[in-house]
């Protein structure tokens, strides 16, 4: 039996650039979870206070993603992903009248412009990848294209370690509020500079990705059929995706993925701070070490579903993220900190496998599915808020019970595709 194509004849260069995005989309990402404790120094906020830089990042995903549906089912997949550049793009420029504003809402609203074009690109681009080739292998195919979404957060963080975390003043909340006004507005212009720099050079790499992708035209085979011709029957297809109980099930460990994801990077640099004794920008590097092992892990996680089935890996990694998080709240320190960077080895395979396993089969409801998924990274902008909350009251290393509870979650999605019968992936 011949072994299937990995992708169709022709898609090759189509499916390289949409690589760029995944890349692209995971800068932004990482180089925005610092930006809770960014943020929280500059304008002397809580942590709760501080974590609606992730509320805003991933409420906007969850806003933006069935709207992106509705581009992708009315004209194409291709057109979802220039409208999600473009969307990005002017959202990544608001950072620098944000700079000159000075205030934590124009901020606030630069990001959820941000993130709301990176959900419209993800939410096109997920489902693009899977239909480039053989169903037999798109989560594989997936978790390919997923793996270079770690190179771009190791960018991400690297950008954030270099440019914004070392260029924070030392002034601590009760230094600030005892400086004159003009001062403490001086120490403030700088270093929201410093947040805007990165950010509106990210915008001419999105602004090069859009101008290489509106060249080049992107069909797949499925989109050669004329879809944009059949009506949508959105109530028919959200009553199949809701009486889907696999589907359903996906997206709720979607969301907790996210969760746990989102917290365990959000606040490694308060944990390392606080358990360690560390400034922010010796606790950036810890954050950076665990982009790495997310990297590294991603490509050798693809390489073993190639003979283990993704659902087992999947349950396997989900168990361990658990035990390590339990693990760093019990014991903080310096095994407590690798701990925390062990977890991205643990999140590695997760969203692309959940997101493949659960539009497996839906067929002419992928397009309404894929948002579904991307909106449950509201996940993202939840649990942030909650885990926040808990390290306020409690402290950074207790904190992490809330990741590993969202950890248990993906480990039952796991469990119950393996008890569902055979899938392929």
């Amino acid at each position: 039996m011949t072994k299937p194509s990995f992708v169709y004849q022709g898609m090759r260069l189509p499916f390289a650039l949409l690589v760029t995005c995944f890349a692209a989309w995971g800068i932004a990402a990482n180089m925005t979870d610092p930006l809770v404790q960014v943020f929280s120094r500059i304008f002397s906020m809580t942590t709760l206070q501080a974590s609606f830089v992730q509320f805003a990042y991933y409420g906007a995903y969850f806003l933006l993603a069935l709207p992106a549906a509705f581009i992708n089912r009315r004209f194409s997949y291709r057109t979802g992903i220039l409208t999600g550049l473009g969307c990005a793009i002017l959202g990544a420029f608001m950072f620098y009248p944000a700079a000159h504003a000075m205030t934590f809402g124009f901020f606030l609203l630069a990001l959820f412009l941000l993130a709301g074009g990176l959900s419209i690109l993800e939410t096109s681009a997920n489902p693009f990848v899977m239909d480039m080739g053989p169903e037999a292998n798109a989560t594989r195919r997936l978790n390919f294209a997923q793996a270079f979404n770690p190179v771009g957060t190791n960018i991400g963080v690297f950008l954030a370690a270099t440019l914004i975390l070392p260029k924070l003043n030392i002034a601590s909340a009760e230094d600030r509020a005892a400086m004159a006004p003009e001062a403490l507005r001086a120490v403030q212009q700088a270093e929201l500079q410093a947040v805007m720099v990165p950010y509106v050079g990210f915008a001419f790499v999105l602004l090069a990705i859009w101008i290489m992708i509106a060249l080049k035209r992107m069909p797949t085979r499925h989109e050669q059929i004329e879809e944009s011709d059949t009506p949508v029957h959105f109530r028919a297809t959200l009553g199949r995706l809701l009486a889907n109980r696999h589907y359903v099930f996906g997206v709720t460990a979607q969301f907790f993925n996210v969760a746990a994801q989102t917290c365990a990077w959000t606040f490694t640099i308060q944990y390392v701070m606080e358990t360690l004794q560390r400034t922010e920008a010796q606790a950036g590097w810890y954050l950076q070490a665990s982009l790495l092992v997310f990297l590294v892990s991603r490509f050798v996680m693809v390489g073993l579903m190639g003979v283990i089935r993704p659902a087992l890996l999947l349950l396997v990694m989900a168990l361990a993220g658990t035990a390590l998080c339990f693990f760093a709240a019990a014991g903080p320190g310096i095994l407590g900190a690798w701990a925390v960077v062990a977890l991205s080895a643990c999140l590695s395979l997760m969203f692309p496998t959940i997101y493949g396993l659960a539009l497996h089969g839906l067929g002419t409801d992928t397009k309404f599915g894929a948002a579904g998924l991307v909106m449950a990274i509201l996940g993202g902008a939840v649990m942030p808020l909650v885990h926040g909350g808990v390290m306020d009251a409690y402290g950074a290393a207790i904190s992490y019970v809330v990741p590993g509870l969202c950890f248990l979650v993906v480990a039952a999605y796991g469990l119950f595709d393996l008890r569902s019968g055979d899938r392929t992936g």
